[in-house]
């Protein structure tokens, strides 16, 4: 963690790079070759937009895709050497890291020919930028298949001891200081709607599930954790799994489709306590995006629970939005951060709390009770083994492992600006030279 800000762990690039130089003989071969590149998503789409095998393509990533990676150092901002010696992966096969707002290179041939690619950012760094997460102290928190929740803490980098992830917030600008953030991560959020609907079949769609659990004013002392993969931030417990529990014969459907909603409101009042004790940071709003916050029922309780403001922007899209912003300051079309915040500082509705201290206070203890009750499923011999990171022996992965291992690299999706007039978000990549 003092090296990179994150914990070892096959979530993040460096440890999928490992298993396929090891265990992929074609991609090692291209790497002992000289013909091998690797970065996210953000790097194979500079590459090919500015001429890729046969016309010089630029490899570069930014700093925040970078930061996900468990390669870069996260003070200095460059490829930690110590750490790519000790995973044996070359340094070569590694893009060059640049600011999250500059001009990268042009586009080469086809209708955007000459057009400057110009600001490029991971995708919960570019929700910050869209809703102007600016300052020390910002937290925004996105609510899609899981939740992701960011807290600007300006130029100091704070070490978590809560379960949290240090990352780069971004940098805009080559000259610009590098900005940090805390980072709490939630599983399941949307994804626990959309198991109550596919799986158990007991609502149609999400549409009917909110609308359902607007019916009630409470969910009758049930309580749903959804800890289907285990828990994350601040727990980080792998034996937990899923749980209802709470339930009496006055438990009706309108109260299970409330508890998926409030699970993702409890888990993130988890991390923003987590990040409180961390920062010491006292927050007084939380601004929302995602698909889960078209909820009314799910944004009104997260005001009630958290009891602060909650803001929700009336453009949705916000990852789009920051990186066609990063794009606009590299390119001129703002002149400052300052101009943003004037141009859009005023796009938001909000949401206040309507809870009594009382009944806030009852609710949270039996959260408590109810995710101490998903621990402990998983028995530790079933774990897969941790990979040593000096071991060069080739992995061979058991059926309970191989999914943890898989050759498909886990999801970042990136935004990417082209000149100011469109933004892109794929999954990360592995990108070999013909």
């Amino acid at each position: 963690r003092d090296q990179c800000g994150l914990p070892i762990n096959h979530y993040f690039s460096a440890m999928k790079v490992k298993w396929l130089l090891e265990n992929v003989d074609s991609v090692r071969e291209a790497c002992e070759e000289g013909r091998c590149m690797f970065g996210t998503v953000d790097s194979w789409l500079i590459y090919n937009l500015t001429g890729g095998v046969d016309g010089g393509g630029i490899h570069v990533t930014d700093v925040t895709n970078a930061s996900r990676t468990m390669l870069m150092n996260i003070e200095s901002c460059c490829w930690n050497q110590r750490l790519c010696k000790r995973l044996d992966i070359p340094m070569s096969i590694l893009p060059s890291i640049r600011s999250s707002a500059e001009v990268y290179g042009k586009i080469v041939g086809g209708p955007l020919a000459n057009v400057e690619i110009a600001g490029c950012l991971g995708d919960q760094q570019s929700a910050m930028l869209g809703q102007l997460c600016l300052e020390p102290g910002h937290v925004k928190n996105t609510y899609g298949t899981g939740c992701f929740m960011l807290m600007n803490t300006g130029e100091k980098m704070i070490p978590s001891t809560h379960g949290l992830l240090t990352t780069v917030c971004f940098r805009l600008g080559r000259n610009a200081p590098t900005i940090y953030a805390l980072e709490g991560s939630v599983a399941i959020a949307g994804r626990g709607v959309k198991w109550m609907v596919d799986n158990l079949k007991l609502f149609e769609s999400a549409k009917e599930l909110s609308a359902l659990a607007a019916t009630v004013k409470d969910t009758d002392g049930v309580y749903f954790v959804p800890a289907f993969s285990g828990l994350f931030a601040p727990y980080w417990r792998s034996d937990a799994r899923g749980v209802i529990c709470g339930l009496s014969l006055t438990a009706k459907r309108e109260h299970i489709a409330r508890t998926v909603l409030e699970a993702v409101c409890y888990r993130t009042r988890e991390v923003i306590d987590a990040m409180y004790q961390d920062s010491g940071v006292v927050l007084t709003s939380l601004k929302v995006d995602g698909g889960m916050v078209v909820s009314e029922p799910l944004v009104q309780f997260q005001a009630d629970i958290l009891n602060i403001q909650v803001l929700r922007p009336r453009m949705r899209e916000t990852t789009a939005l920051g990186a066609s912003l990063a794009a606009g300051l590299a390119t001129g079309v703002y002149a400052s951060t300052e101009e943003l915040r004037s141009c859009l500082g005023s796009n938001f509705e909000t949401f206040d709390p309507d809870m009594t201290d009382h009944d806030r206070s009852s609710r949270v203890e039996g959260w408590k009770k109810a995710v101490e009750r998903s621990f402990g499923w998983v028995e530790s011999e079933s774990k897969p083994a941790p990979m040593s990171l000096g071991s060069k022996k080739r992995a061979t992965p058991s059926s309970s492992s191989s999914s943890s291992w898989s050759v498909s690299l886990a999801s970042l999706a990136t935004g990417l600006m082209l000149g100011a007039s469109a933004a892109i978000g794929v999954q990360r990549f592995l990108s070999k030279k013909q």
